[in-house]
């Protein structure tokens, strides 16, 4: 029997959804979704309910998923709970004593340990009770220091095989109580004294990392591939580059989940927690080549690697505006979870690296940070994809250790499969490459304390483009200011401006100076904090004379009139002191947000005068670059000396001039 048209349509209405898995119009039940002592809340669309506790507790059902008309799990007749939020048991202590000894230790619960007869002890003496369910401190472990590698511990949570600690033993661990195991699960005895690996963490459904952990962790772990410049000249005070070497490349693969979970106001939000982990690593000396996608059933790619080194996109500027300019709608209405293509499409530009240049890719520190919200529901496990990227790198270093890649994992909120991700990163030392946090909003919380950039040695120019009238705002915006002051022998007091070019060196001009000043009589202010500060030395141009050309008709001559003042100690750098930025550095380019290629002293030049250099860092002019100022002689003491003495020669033949 021939069906009539408006029958096919109503079949189609009901059939397509199901054929192309667009979502259900069918609404669940509103009844009895409530939590004994907490709330719950629905998602735009309906589909998903959320439970949420006060702090302490955890809902017993965190979260609720309406699927063709009926919520999984289904609510029971008995309501859901929160509950006291645990710590992991951490009796497992050997060799010594915990106390107090309880059956479960609660949020603020404190534990004391000790040794006993014969051990020495280290790590946390005493340890707290975390809201994020996680113990504060480190490890506590009694061991003999009679092996070749030290005591590994128990971490709390865990039981451990394995007690000898000589060359090329192992331990095992595992969780206990339904816990995940996060770290690794065996660690070996290496020849250098250290277990190879990281120490494993045993995580509840409810444990977080905080965004100060989390923070921690990942920025020194970091650090450990991006130069960070001497706060002092000539001091290693805050580290030095680790694994990127003298001709290395660094390349940064970003990979960000927008699937289904994700909606438009939390995908606004991980555009922006990229964005600020792109500036934080550009305050860095290094300047990396960046490849990032969006993904959810399918990968966009925002840039590519080829691209970004080829040149066409390789401005940070402009992927940023690309980024920005990513609208929520254009990830379509494939909204699954493919984290396994995400990372295939990673190895595929890493195989295109390799194929392009090998020596290249040899010397390349490879990392790639993925940030997921949820578990891989399609596309196959991502397992097989990682590991083929960790053995194209092994193939092309001669080490063992995956030393030159590393993957991090950031996992966001209640649907993050722990012990799947946990496989997808690098185990390596006792860095650590997993983080789970409650929300996006930790994880911004995350970037942005991971470098304080008001300290940050390698940065010039402005700390903020902001002013909100204040006293201290406004030194923000001339963070290179110095205010310089010399008495004469009248006792009158000379003042001239400079700007800070390094911790130890002020640039100012050669006419503040007269016959007869001495580094004695002059005192520098860098704010209304920083005064007096005593002066070293000051050295004039070279070829400055105001007089070089009265024969001509020109009375005073001001070519070449800068001068360079060295400061008896160097300064520290704060939020409101800064160098000016200096055409042709590294510094300068960071502050324009301009890769390695793109930051030669030809786009400096040209973006002098733009209001992005304005913006963000007030250049010197090249007419007072130290390259120029002391060209083509380096600048170096006996170069400063022989510079200062002819300009007192000069100085003094023309006083004996104007008395006669």
């Amino acid at each position: 029997m021939e069906c009539e048209p408006w029958m096919n349509l109503f079949l189609l209405a009901i059939l397509c959804p199901l054929i192309t898995g667009a979502p259900s119009s069918i609404s669940c039940p509103d009844e009895n979704l409530s939590i004994s002592g907490g709330s719950f809340s629905f998602s735009k669309d309906g589909s998903i309910v959320r439970y949420n506790c006060s702090e302490g507790y955890y809902p017993a059902i965190r979260i609720r998923h309406c699927i063709r008309g009926k919520w999984n799990p289904l609510p029971k007749r008995k309501q859901p709970e929160c509950k006291k939020i645990t710590c992991p048991d951490p009796r497992g202590f050997k060799n010594g004593e915990v106390y107090p000894y309880q059956r479960q230790y609660f949020v603020n619960d404190t534990t004391h340990y000790s040794c006993n007869s014969g051990y020495d002890f280290r790590g946390s003496g005493t340890r707290v009770c975390q809201a994020n369910g996680k113990w504060s401190g480190g490890t506590p472990v009694c061991g003999r220091n009679s092996d070749h590698c030290p005591d590994p511990g128990i971490p709390a949570g865990s039981t451990r095989t394995g007690h000898m600690f000589n060359i090329d033993d192992k331990v095992t661990y595992r969780c206990e109580n339904k816990l995940t195991l996060i770290g690794s699960k065996e660690r070996v005895c290496q020849e250098n004294g250290q277990w190879s690996g990281t120490e494993p963490q045993c995580y509840a459904d409810f444990t977080y990392d905080s965004p100060e952990e989390a923070s921690e962790g990942f920025s020194s772990s970091l650090k450990s591939n991006l130069a960070v410049s001497q706060q002092y000249e000539g001091t290693d005070q805050y580290g030095k580059r680790i694994r990127v070497g003298n001709g290395g490349k660094l390349d940064i693969y970003i990979a960000l989940d927008v699937s289904d979970s994700i909606d438009e106001e939390d995908f606004e939000k991980a555009k922006g927690v990229i964005k600020t982990l792109i500036e934080k690593i550009s305050y860095y000396e290094v300047s990396p080549n960046y490849e990032i996608l969006i993904f959810a059933t399918d990968v966009a790619r925002i840039v590519s690697m080829r691209d970004f080194k080829s040149g066409q996109k390789n401005n940070l500027l402009e992927i940023l505006k690309r980024l920005k300019d990513y609208e929520y709608n254009s990830k379509g209405d494939r909204t699954g979870t493919n984290i396994a293509q995400a990372y295939k499409s990673i190895l595929e530009s890493m195989q295109i690296e390799q194929m392009r240049n090998k020596e290249e890719f040899k010397k390349t520190q490879h990392i790639v940070i993925m940030f997921s919200d949820g578990q891989a529901n399609m596309g196959g496990n991502p397992r097989k994809w990682v590991d083929q990227i960790k053995d194209l790198v092994k193939q092309n270093t001669p080490s063992e250790e995956e030393e030159n890649l590393d993957l991090y994992v950031f996992g966001m909120g209640d649907d993050v499969n722990s012990e799947d991700i946990n496989d997808l990163k690098t185990d390596r030392g006792n860095e650590k490459f997993f983080f789970k946090l409650k929300n996006l909003d930790d994880l911004q919380e995350t970037f942005d304390g991971m470098i304080d950039e008001g300290t940050s040695v390698t940065l010039c120019g402005l700390y903020r483009d902001y002013d909100d009238g204040t006293d201290s705002h406004k030194r923000h915006q001339y963070p290179w200011l110095a205010k310089i002051s010399v008495t004469r022998n009248s006792g009158q007091i000379s003042n001239c401006v400079g700007s800070l070019v390094t911790s130890s060196f002020i640039l100012t001009a050669a006419h503040c100076f007269r016959f007869g000043d001495t580094p004695d009589r002059i005192t520098v202010d860098l704010g209304s904090d920083i005064k007096g500060i005593k002066v070293k030395d000051y050295i004039p141009h070279p070829s400055y004379d105001v007089a070089a050309k009265q024969n001509m008709g020109i009375p005073e001559y001001y070519e070449f009139d800068v001068a360079l003042i060295q400061l008896e100690n160097p300064v520290i750098m704060d939020l409101a002191l800064r160098p000016i930025c200096i055409p042709c550095t590294k510094e300068t380019s960071g502050a324009l947000r301009l890769s390695d290629r793109e930051g030669t002293c030809r786009k400096h030049r040209e973006l002098q005068t733009d209001t992005v250099c304005q913006k963000y860092c007030m250049c010197i002019s090249y007419m007072t670059h130290p390259s120029y100022f002391f060209h083509p002689r380096p600048l170096s003491s006996s170069n400063l000396r022989q510079s200062h003495k002819r300009w007192r020669t000069r100085s003094e033949r023309r006083n004996l001039q104007s008395t006669t």
